[in-house]
């Protein structure tokens, strides 16, 4: 039964691919005046610009926009062409047939949820054609119509239409792709796209328009769990917003959700819509939404949101079916970028499973994997990858390797190492020591001092001489320094970003174990972006104190005892912060200490008047006095 769309919902897009020259430009031209989707006039000043040019109009140049392709006479870009039938909106994803520019292809299929493939009467089911039907299934594509075009070149043939008919099924069966419609049509008289034509009365099925009516794009087999990719996170008006489109799966505000691969959790406050009328209590798959959580959790694009009791797959060893499209062979040990919904990854290939032949489906065994052709591949990812198969919810199943940002392949997710995060026979075991027994014995709580600045600020300078203060008062202190730490508990890591949030992670985890046990706890590390701060903040909890060793970066370099700057400077020290890598200083510190301005002391006494005012007095419970400096 055909349901009228709703007029907000967006057009549903539709891919349409095949060989140079099977005519998918003349079909989309076609149907665009017969549906009368073109601005009034439109043919008219096409028809009159060809006359002045000296040339016979063709359907295609309506969708010409670019002179390279009128010069060429070939489709070299994706375009994307709005249309209305009198149940639906569409967008038509024209994506180019030629061979040099599947490319492109991979971007424009990847907006749709159903294609159309165009096949010529008189060529048939052609070995580009299978490439591109193959490509299609690798980016999740499984709803087809196919059309067999220009029956008007085979005088209408039956036969000729039963045999491309039958073949082109075969071979999508055999993808996995579900043929809607085969459709017989001559695009350029208009014979069976919008109006049914009157040179094959035996063919009785529908029309094109009538075909992309009936389908079901945003069809999900109930059960799924709920997954939403993290796009952003916004703050308004001192909120944060989890913003992001919802893959699979439903979710109400109150429910609670897992952010991975964090894996911590927090309820659902609310849900933010824009237009602000289309604010519900509850959110579903395709929904693009605003999120706030009951309590902050450090969230950053590339993360999942699952639902509480359904965590995604994880893990660092995949196998992937991909479709190669770079000029270089892919060969075991190259290094590449797989880009998953909103998240990245940097992965190796671990090895080549095997090469598809498109003609007979057959795997053949080769050490490569040249342009143009489909393999099954297993990589391996520093990164935890969180995924799920592309049989189970293909939207995050699906992606594409890219090499300096262009896109080299479209790929699939069809297995994965099962890893388990942690053995499910462990069980906390909580303290006999309660941390409010620990607390009142010592007169003040735990907490973190989380020194952040330059190299050269004065951290290292300024944790030890509060150290020492702290531990003379008789309180139990202790001091994590960036260096200390490298050399022993992190020596495992470099000082790549993903390398660099883990220091960080770990840092963190560990801090916080001696503020449970009762110890201020004095950190000085760069720390040098506000995630990784935040994730720490998070980790640690209320206890947490930002505190922001600030000085220039021309004093810092002026105290380059090590004489890390200069090294930075002449390139033998990569990813230094502030030369070579990103510095992202505290916007809002807990504590701000100018080292350029103040002295040693004077800084010191500012940092023990903090720790006395918001830090001892406030949570001391105990009559024990804490001597004052």
């Amino acid at each position: 039964m055909n349901v009228i769309q709703n007029k907000d919902q967006p057009p549903i897009p539709i891919v349409v691919v095949g060989h140079i020259d099977h005519g998918k430009s003349t079909l989309i031209g076609r149907m665009l005046n017969d549906t009368k989707s073109l601005q009034t006039g439109k043919i008219e000043e096409l028809k009159e610009s060809c006359k002045r040019r000296g040339i016979s109009f063709e359907w295609s140049f309506v969708l010409d926009s670019l002179q390279l392709e009128r010069d060429q006479a070939i489709t070299v870009d994706t375009t994307q062409i709005f249309f209305n039938t009198k149940l639906r909106k569409y967008v038509f994803i024209d994506s180019p047939g030629h061979h040099e520019f599947l490319k492109n292809m991979v971007t424009g299929a990847a907006e749709a949820t159903s294609n159309i493939i165009v096949i010529d009467a008189i060529q048939g089911l052609t070995e580009q054609t299978k490439l591109h039907s193959y490509l299609l299934q690798i980016m999740g594509i499984k709803d087809t119509i196919v059309v067999v075009n220009k029956m008007d070149l085979v005088k209408f043939s039956k036969q000729k239409f039963q045999i491309i008919k039958e073949e082109t099924e075969s071979y999508l069966k055999k993808l996995g792709m579900h043929t809607n419609q085969t459709i017989p049509v001559s695009a350029i008289n208009g014979d069976n796209l919008y109006n049914r034509s009157s040179e094959m009365n035996w063919y009785t099925g529908n029309t094109v328009t009538q075909a992309l009516d009936i389908l079901s794009p945003n069809k999900e087999v109930s059960g799924k769990p709920f997954r939403l990719p993290v796009q952003d996170v916004y703050r308004l008006e001192k909120k944060r917003i989890i913003v992001g489109k919802v893959e699979s799966g439903s979710l109400e505000i109150g429910s609670k959700i897992t952010v991975w691969p964090s894996t911590r959790s927090a309820k659902v406050l609310t849900f933010d819509h824009w237009p602000k009328k289309n604010k519900t209590s509850n959110i579903t798959r395709g929904q693009s939404v605003g999120i706030t959580l009951e309590k902050e959790l450090f969230i950053e694009r590339g993360n999942i949101l699952s639902s509480y009791n359904s965590k995604p797959l994880s893990s660092n060893l995949l196998e992937i079916k991909l479709f190669w499209l770079y000029e270089k062979p892919l060969t075991q040990g190259m290094h590449l970028k797989l880009k998953l919904s909103t998240s990245e990854h940097n992965v190796v290939v671990d090895r080549i499973n095997y090469v598809l032949d498109i003609d007979s489906l057959s795997k053949i065994q080769n050490d490569q994997v040249n342009k143009n052709e489909v393999a099954e591949i297993t990589i391996r990812s520093r990164s935890l990858i969180n995924y799920e198969l592309f049989s189970n919810i293909p939207s995050l199943g699906r992606g594409v390797i890219l090499n300096e940002n262009k896109i080299i392949a479209g790929c699939i997710i069809t297995g994965g190492k099962a890893l388990e995060i942690a053995s499910k026979n462990l069980t906390e075991v909580p303290q006999s020591v309660s941390n409010k027994e620990r607390e009142d014995f010592n007169g003040y709580a735990g907490n973190v001092l989380w020194m952040t600045g330059l190299s050269g600020a004065g951290k290292s300078t300024l944790a030890m001489l509060l150290q020492r203060e702290l531990f003379n008062r008789g309180i139990h202190v202790y001091t994590l320094d960036g260096d200390n730490i490298r050399t022993g508990l992190n020596k495992d890591l470099g000082f790549s970003e993903k390398e660099r949030e883990e220091n960080i992670r770990r840092i963190a985890e560990v801090a916080k174990l001696f503020c449970e046990s009762g110890s201020i706890v004095i950190t000085a590390f760069i720390a040098p972006t506000k995630a990784t701060r935040s994730n720490a903040r998070e980790i640690i909890g209320d206890k947490f104190h930002e505190v922001f060793i600030n000085a220039d970066l021309s004093i810092c370099e002026s105290r380059d005892v090590k004489g890390l700057y200069t090294k930075a400077r002449m390139g033998e020290i990569k990813d230094f912060t502030a030369i070579s890598s990103p510095w992202e200083p505290p916007t809002e510190p807990d504590l701000e200490i100018n080292t350029g301005e103040l002295s040693p002391n004077e800084s010191l006494k500012k940092l023990v008047n903090y720790i006395d005012n918001l830090i001892l007095n406030k949570t001391s419970n105990s009559s024990t006095q804490i001597k004052k400096i």
